[in-house]
């Protein structure tokens, strides 16, 4: 199998443009896209109620390697909690943090399959 590093990068803009519609029909507000500090990133950063939330996005197009979820390693878990760290120290004004994920999957001929998993203990 040919790796191509755009399309995986079309692939997951794509999936990241479809988690955040998903957010604001359940009602989140959205706070940043692509969120950067150095080499760190915030896929969303979204608010429900008064709980600021980190959501990290993971989409494929196929399940030949496994599914999307199950490429969140730990080091990725630990820039995420970073990021995380720094993104509320510039906004104290939230008291309650939480990790979600997203996981999309693209199957050719179908709605794309939407995985939401709230509150992630990392």
């Amino acid at each position: 199998m040919f790796y191509n590093n755009q399309n995986n990068i079309k692939t997951g803009k794509v999936g990241e443009q479809l988690a955040a519609t998903f957010l604001q029909k359940l009602g989140y507000t959205l706070l940043d896209l692509n969120w950067r500090h150095h080499h760190w990133e915030l896929d969303i950063v979204a608010t429900l109620g008064n709980t600021l939330h980190f959501v990290e996005v993971k989409t494929r197009t196929s399940l030949l390697f496994g599914y999307p979820e199950e490429h969140i390693s730990a080091k990725k878990m630990k820039h995420l909690k970073n990021a995380a760290c720094h993104y509320h120290y510039l906004h104290p004004q939230y008291k309650n943090i939480q990790f979600d994920v997203i996981a999309i999957n693209f199957v050719t001929g179908k709605d794309p399959a939407i995985y939401f998993m709230e509150d992630i203990y990392f």
